[in-house]
């Protein structure tokens, strides 16, 4: 069959219409084998979703074309190179096979997609698989992608041997190139990945990694290549920010001052007494309990980024306290890792679906290796879907107990709560608790009842946690704060008819949209080993200095890190990533040449200490 005309390496001497058809066999099975290698990456990219996603992927032509169009220009990329069908098929299938592969797997044992920035800790990646023992037997799908690798490579080595003439090659390879510029653009553009391939009918929008795969796998993971790059802030130096943090001395916390933290970010809790000029709401009966624990607290504004969303910016900006997040893709320094390493066990709750911003994987990055989910605990305890309080505050402290009786190691506990998640009815009140006196519309009515309903519920679950922790013996602080003010009604509707004021120009209207409150609460063996009442007014701060202010109130020094930061904070104590700053006593959106300076030495801090991992051996 070899011998055949169409199956040779060159045309030479054939007539000119049997040339013509030479080349359309050769590079049209070239395109063909371009396309079915593009569409099996697609293939495996659900991983173990339904299959039902696949189908999503042929009803919007666009996703299509952005995961099979970079495959097929690989492949004549290949090609141009090398002069071989067979051989350029075979390099670009390695590549892009493989990497579907490995999000194959990634997506089944870890529900977690491969991203760019993934290949940078393939290290990493292999000693956990190792020790994971994870089963890398080939399942049918695997075996169906190897024999169609195998057939495709053989079939083009065997019957599509045409090798272009160096002058055609070259200029296929100058083609090439210039159409990755334009491919490279697609690639990028972020309209075009947030808007313009929105996939959402099989899959849950709020999951990223289920966004990711509702993508396909190609047109990701390049779109991945620039979306997750961490840069360095202008003006950047590495090697005076590590003589920066070389500068402090890291200092153990002392034994006696080890006390146990118990940290709660609240769903969307907010303080709306404090808003001026409110009538016809009843307050004090919505926030009697939690006005009665702040009083015996050190309370204060926490200023976030974000308003009626985006819980994640606010638990791991207290996590890392870093300002600014990114997608986390590798262990990356954080307070719960520094309180790992100095002997605390850290573990928390929340009361959700693990894959809700990826937070199964993202919390074990971040030094929270052992967390609990619907999916590992909640189910059980509350088969209704996400738990209130009454249910997550019990589960909190049981852990804390277990242990306390089973080692006794000083303990942190990260949790976010559920209650409190808008949107909230407007056609009924779900508790039947009326704090409204019939002025506003039914609408606004329903919204700010069902709202301060579960708020004052989740006063009464978080007196109840506390006085679980009065006469415990051993020192015991609790950390709350609520992660952003709440979604009420579309446009801000209830608030414009209660008449808050969110007008950002102004200071008011500032924290009415970006301030919601904290409070540290310690039982009296933490006041006794600590040395202080833990009661009083605190300061504003930022939601990336709460953990600053922790060690502050605890007399801790800590890490260089620590240290460091804490003299920003204490310079600019609220600093967020929406360019407004307190700045000598001062809400401003313009520093001076000393205020810049303050802000360089934190983004810098900022960049190395999220780049440069120091846990290792934890």
């Amino acid at each position: 069959m070899q011998k055949f005309w169409l199956f040779q390496a060159a045309p030479d001497g054939l007539p000119q219409k049997r040339q013509a058809v030479f080349w359309v066999w050769n590079l049209g099975v070239l395109l063909a084998a371009g396309l079915c290698l593009g569409w099996l990456s697609m293939f495996f990219a659900y991983g173990d979703y339904p299959d039902t996603i696949m189908k999503t992927y042929f009803q919007h032509p666009l996703i299509l074309f952005l995961n099979i169009a970079p495959v097929v220009l690989a492949v004549f990329l290949m090609y141009a190179l090398t002069g071989r069908g067979w051989l350029a098929f075979l390099l670009t299938d390695l590549v892009v096979w493989g990497l579907s592969l490995g999000n194959y797997y990634k997506l089944r044992f870890r529900d977690d997609p491969l991203m760019f920035q993934d290949l940078m800790n393939l290290r990493d990646a292999a000693a956990i698989t190792a020790m994971a023992d994870y089963d890398l037997t080939p399942d049918k799908r695997v075996i169906f992608g190897v024999l169609c690798l195998i057939f495709g490579t053989a079939f083009l080595f065997l019957l599509v041997r045409g090798r272009l003439p160096k002058r055609p090659r070259l200029a296929l390879l100058a083609a090439c190139a210039v159409l990755c510029f334009p491919t490279a653009k697609l690639m990028e553009n972020t309209e075009i990945y947030s808007s313009k391939t929105q996939n959402y009918d099989q899959i849950e929008r709020w999951s990223s990694t289920q966004v990711y795969l509702s993508k396909g796998f190609v047109y990701p993971f390049l779109h991945s290549v620039t979306a997750g790059a961490v840069k360095p802030p202008a003006g950047y130096s590495e090697a005076k920010t590590r003589s920066l943090l070389d500068s402090y001395t890291p200092e153990d916390i002392p034994k006696e001052k080890k006390v146990d933290i118990i940290a709660i970010q609240l769903e969307a809790f907010a303080d709306f007494s404090l808003f001026e000029g409110v009538e016809g709401v009843d307050f004090e009966r919505a926030y009697g309990v939690y006005h009665q624990l702040e009083a015996e607290s050190v309370a204060g504004n926490l200023v976030t980024n974000i308003f009626a969303g985006g819980t994640v910016d606010t638990e791991r900006a207290f996590l890392t306290g870093f300002a600014d997040q990114r997608n986390y893709r590798a262990n990356t320094n954080s307070y719960a890792w520094e309180l790992r390493g100095q002997g605390y066990t850290a573990e928390g709750c929340h009361p959700s679906y693990e894959w809700f911003y990826n937070r199964r994987n993202v919390n074990g990055y971040l030094g929270v290796p052992t967390y609990y989910f619907i999916e590992n605990r909640f189910r059980e305890l509350y088969p209704h879907g996400e738990a209130p309080d009454e249910v997550l505050f019990p589960e909190i402290l049981r852990l804390y107990e277990e242990n306390r009786d089973n080692g006794g190691a000083p303990y942190f506990s990260f949790n976010i709560t559920y209650q409190g998640h808008g949107p909230y009815g407007t056609e009924d009140v779900w508790r039947g608790n009326h704090f409204t006196d019939g002025r506003y519309s039914t609408e606004t009515a329903n919204i700010v009842d069902n709202y301060l309903g579960s708020v004052m519920d989740t006063a009464e679950q978080l007196q109840w946690l506390f006085d679980q922790f009065r006469g415990e013996e051993r020192p015991v602080v609790l950390v709350v704060f609520g992660d952003h003010k709440p979604w009420l009604g579309y446009g801000n509707s209830a608030y414009q008819e209660l008449g808050v004021n969110l007008d950002l120009a102004s200071e008011e209207g500032f924290y009415n949209y970006y301030a919601t409150r904290y409070f540290l609460w310690a039982n009296d063996a933490a006041k006794a080993a600590l040395g202080r009442d833990f009661t009083g007014e605190g300061p504003d701060v930022s939601s990336c200095f709460l953990m600053n202010l922790v060690y502050d109130y605890l007399g801790w020094t800590g890490s260089a890190w620590a240290q460091a930061t804490s003299d920003i904070w204490r310079e600019i104590p609220v600093l967020t990533d929406v360019g407004r700053y307190v700045w000598n006593g001062e809400l401003t959106a313009e520093l001076d040449a000393e205020g810049q300076e303050v802000l360089q030495r934190y983004l810098s801090l900022q960049y190395y200490y999220s780049t440069h991992f120091r846990y290792q051996d934890l």
